[in-house]
């Protein structure tokens, strides 16, 4: 049975043909998660964002688009995931565990007025009654904040940490998904489409310009241009 056929089962409630749909496409997900990989995420967890983005692309779908479902899935798998990478933050530190580091750190501060030397882990966990492995985590964690704001450039301006340079090549690396991304769709448009997306985005022509050289009216590349921005926001979830 075919992706669509299995699709259309799917919208009328039959669960064994979603979760077919899903496990067809396992392949696609894993394929788009490998693309942020190192972004401090387990790929199990960013698979299972992705597959929250299929099963979205699978509720979505309008069989009037005339494209592949895996293509028409690929953005929305992409846009699921991103979104969780940007609402989740480049950092992931519980409250408590944030509470803790800021605790130690007082501690280590005074005893090391009053004693001249580091407390040991030991002395920290009697003091505070936190467990070695809370301390050593938040030590831990304290360590890569400070670290990631660690300044790697002093001009005459402001200071540049590492964290700035950090987002820099995350806004890149994103930025490139999302070229990708709008390439895929663009080219499943027809010859006169990707004709009009050409000449009106890449080559800034009026529609008046665009109707004289295809031989249609000015009403008619208006229409057409409404309806491909249409297709193309849907894909890319936007």
């Amino acid at each position: 049975m075919d992706t669509l056929e299995l699709i259309k089962m799917s919208r009328e409630g039959d669960k064994e043909a979603r979760d077919l749909v899903v496990t067809q496409n396992v392949g696609l997900v894993w394929s788009i998660v490998r693309r942020f990989a190192n972004r401090g995420h387990e790929m199990e967890d960013l698979f299972q964002i992705g597959s929250i983005g299929l099963i979205k692309a699978i509720d979505k779908f309008d069989y009037s688009y005339e494209v592949k479902f895996s293509t028409y899935a690929v953005p929305m798998i992409t846009g699921e995931i991103k979104r969780f990478l940007r609402d989740d933050g480049m950092i992931k530190v519980s409250r408590t565990l944030k509470e803790s580091a800021t605790k130690i750190r007082a501690y280590r501060e005074r005893y090391g007025n009053m004693y001249g030397r580091e407390p040991t882990v030991e002395e920290i966990e009697k003091e505070l009654s936190i467990t070695k492995d809370e301390i050593l985590m938040a030590l831990e964690t304290g360590a890569e904040v400070e670290s990631l704001y660690k300044t790697i450039y002093q001009g005459d301006g402001s200071p540049i940490y590492l964290i700035d340079k950090i987002a820099e090549a995350k806004d890149e690396s994103e930025n490139m998904i999302d070229r990708l991304a709008l390439k895929e769709i663009i080219a499943t448009l027809d010859e006169r489409e990707q004709e009009i997306i050409k000449l009106r985005y890449f080559k800034d022509r009026t529609q008046t310009d665009i109707a004289k050289e295809l031989g249609i009216s000015q009403v008619q590349v208006s229409r057409m241009e409404k309806r491909i921005l249409k297709i193309l926001r849907d894909k890319l979830g936007a």
